[in-house]
């Protein structure tokens, strides 16, 4: 399972997904907690809470959902994701509420891990990058399009 994590990871990199922020810094890190759930072989949805740290050490909370098309089979306990979070300048508050979407992928046989490049929030400028670290636990496998919903 984490050879299939390591290479859907390598093969995100190799897609070339970037961003409009390419030339963003980084303003801070996003900690997303996920609902458990079961994965419905061509989609899934997840509640999931959120913290948003910026460099200078400022929090803001979130709710959303995170999605996925494409592959899902199983089920996963309750995971964690943390992207850095980069921006062509500083943001505001709550600057990452939007929508982002792109590439997505994760397994798990017992524990797991996974890999989610996106891109969204206030007009397309924020990129949630390089890859996001998943830690979860359950059994399951995934890949495909992926969304995080945050208000």
């Amino acid at each position: 399972m984490k050879k299939f994590v390591a290479v859907a990871a390598g093969a995100l990199l190799a897609l070339g997904l970037a961003s409009s922020a390419d030339a963003a810094t980084r303003v801070g890190l996003l900690r997303c907690h996920i609902h458990h759930g079961v994965g419905f072989v061509v989609g899934s949805v997840h509640g999931t809470k959120c913290v948003f740290t910026s460099v200078s050490g400022r929090r803001e909370h979130y709710v959303g959902k995170i999605e996925r098309l494409g592959l899902d089979i199983g089920y996963t306990g309750h995971a964690v994701l943390t992207w850095s979070v980069f921006a062509p300048s500083f943001v505001g508050a709550h600057a990452l509420a939007g929508d982002y979407i792109g590439a997505s992928a994760d397994a798990a046989a017992g524990k797991g891990a996974g890999a989610n490049l996106l891109v969204g929030g206030n007009g397309g400028t924020i990129s949630l990058q390089p890859l996001s670290l998943k830690t979860e636990r359950g059994l399951a496998l995934g890949a495909g399009a992926g969304a995080l919903i945050l208000r």
